[in-house]
């Protein structure tokens, strides 16, 4: 077919047509040679025309089953980008015939090998260009790939053949775009795939593949094992340079305490180099593989200042509809609510039993006051309403919407995202009366969730659809001033809104924000530190709240389901008493 002829053209051309003007030479290596009584495994073409996840791409792929595979004993697996060109037991990478060897050895699991070329949608007739899906499916910094894979790719090779559920006995590998692609399926979804083979790696500017280097520094290490290859003469362009991004992912994954191993040369953009290495390489890989991939975060300077070495999330309530607004009472207790089942929900202060507290129409984001009256925003409502310790409901607000707020003694700041608007209503703390809500604040796209800092000088205010939190001094009368988008936060390369949802504070002023990618941390000048792990992989991730002794237990709400986790962190609530932070370091 010419569409798949001309995608495997283009990645040999991608090998070879940026390299240096010298000729590079690496001896084949023993293991990719065929050794004698060593059974070869065979492979099989196939295709795939009806992608969902890459809506009218087709593609070849290539099945490789070693000798040695038994229906009854699920096998490790093992994905190539840019598939084909692994696949000749004559060509630059030999990948049958090393794992022929490797296997026969017992230096690698018993194997089966997923070669997939990306894919192309044909124009409708011959005057038009088809459409290249290569740099779409590779190099963008997105789960989208690895969804690819997780649910078309392995769902259609179970079909005839048993696969290992463990990700520690999945690898996946690639050069140039097709290494990034590899990263990033082990990076998303370390539930799946654990152990990354990359040659060259394409870890520059095309898509924002650049970012990952940061985000392994930032983010709570996963339990993954990455080998890396690249040349002192590889790509300088446009996009980056290639050595030197190589260089510093190295770096990134050795500081941040991950297990990886590297080989780097003199060559340049192709798969010489890689494919000489490729047996060595893939040893180590697959190196103790009976045995799981482990984590630490002791050496991780920034999370070792916040983690507890062996705590992880654990589940403290399940079955939820849709769960949002964690606030912490005075009495030490948790409340969330189910907004679609109309509940708000209480957890004890050992974080031990959850029971329904009230029904509150459109229950969404709470937060209580000193006096235990806890304050319940009802956006699709348009209500704002406040439960007083003995259960009575009184509305304090209607005709706007109201997402998230603060409440201070003298009075309640909300968010209303279709308005566009930050409001603020007077509260007379002796008379429990409010006043006329009073638009105080613009800024963000879609105002969302909102904290005040320890000495109540200044209101946060998420933006759900810009990549900021925004930062305002409050003024009399609740008047915000000097409006500053001030916190940046990280969110996918590829996506189109931050989706920062809630948050919370700590005592010494650093901010958590609940966001896709997970609980981020902030310093006081507005730099993201930490990016904690989700504690699942699916679903949204709505809000967080610390509480427990010394305030330092993290609850969060995701979806269906609440949870927690001890951490060496400090909270503060609006309730409490002001506190006055140190300067931070600038």
């Amino acid at each position: 077919m010419q569409y798949i002829r001309i995608i495997y053209l283009l990645f040999l051309c991608s090998n070879v047509t940026f390299a240096m003007s010298q000729e590079e030479s690496y001896p084949i290596h023993p293991d990719a040679e065929v050794q004698p009584n060593v059974p070869q495994g065979t492979v099989t073409q196939y295709s795939l025309d009806d992608s969902k996840t890459f809506p009218g791409t087709r593609r070849e792929y290539f099945v490789y089953v070693p000798a040695q595979y038994d229906a009854a004993s699920p096998a490790a697996l093992m994905v190539f980008q840019d598939g084909a060109g692994y696949t000749n037991r004559k060509g630059q990478w030999r990948v049958p015939t090393v794992f022929d060897n490797l296997i026969h050895r017992g230096e690698m699991p018993v194997t089966i090998g997923l070669f997939i070329n990306p894919g192309v949608t044909p124009s409708a007739n011959d005057a038009a260009q088809d459409r290249f899906n290569r740099s779409f499916e590779y190099d963008s910094v997105s789960d989208r790939y690895a969804t690819f894979l997780i649910e078309e790719m392995i769902p259609l090779l179970r079909k005839d053949y048993a696969i290992s559920d463990d990700p520690n006995l999945r690898g996946i590998g690639g050069s140039s775009s097709g290494a990034i692609a590899a990263f990033g399926v082990a990076w998303h979804r370390p539930d799946q795939f654990r152990r990354v083979f990359n040659t060259v790696g394409t870890f520059v500017g095309l898509r924002g593949g650049n970012e990952y280097m940061t985000l392994v520094r930032k983010t709570e290490p996963k339990p993954l094992r990455v080998f890396l290859q690249d040349g002192s003469n590889d790509l300088n362009i446009y996009g980056g340079d290639w050595w030197m991004a190589n260089q510093t992912m190295l770096r990134a994954l050795q500081w941040a305490g991950y297990a990886v191993q590297h080989n780097f040369g003199t060559g340049g953009h192709n798969g010489k180099h890689g494919g000489s290495i490729l047996p060595d390489a893939m040893k180590w890989l697959w190196a103790d593989w009976t045995t799981p991939i482990a984590t630490s975060t002791e050496k991780h300077s920034e999370l070792a200042d916040v983690l507890i070495p062996g705590e992880d999330w654990e589940l403290v309530s399940s079955g939820h509809k849709y769960t949002e607004g964690p606030a912490v009472a005075p009495d030490g207790s948790v409340y969330f609510t189910d907004g679609p089942n109309n509940e708000i929900w209480k957890v004890a202060a050992d974080g031990k039993n959850a029971t329904k507290f009230a029904e509150v129409e459109a229950a969404g984001g709470l937060m209580f006051d000193a006096k235990g009256n806890l304050y319940c925003s009802q956006n699709k409502a348009e209500k704002l309403t406040r439960i007083s310790p003995d259960g009575t409901q009184h509305v304090l607000m209607s005709g706007h919407g109201c997402n998230d707020l603060v409440v201070l003694p003298n009075g309640i700041f909300f968010t209303d995202p279709p308005a566009k608007a930050i409001w603020f209503m007077v509260l007379d703390e002796k008379t429990n009366s409010v006043g006329k809500p009073q638009r105080v604040g613009t800024g963000p796209e879609l105002p969302n969730g909102i904290i005040v800092t320890p000495d109540k000088q200044f209101l946060l205010v998420n933006d759900a659809v810009g990549r900021h939190v925004w930062s305002y001094r409050i003024g009399n009368s609740g008047k915000l001033e000097f409006g500053q988008p001030y916190h940046y936060v990280h969110q996918a390369q590829d996506a189109i809104r931050s989706g920062a949802d809630g948050s919370t504070m700590t005592r010494d002023g650093r901010l958590l924000v609940a966001t896709p990618m997970g609980v981020q941390l902030f310093d006081q000048p507005g730099r993201a530190h930490v990016i904690f792990s989700r504690p699942k992989v699916s679903g949204p991730l709505s809000n967080c709240v610390l509480a427990g002794e010394g305030m330092s237990t993290l609850y969060v709400t995701s979806g269906s389901d609440v949870y927690r986790r001890k951490t060496k962190l400090s909270g503060i609530a609006p309730w409490q008493d002001t506190v006055k932070p140190e300067k931070p370091r600038l």
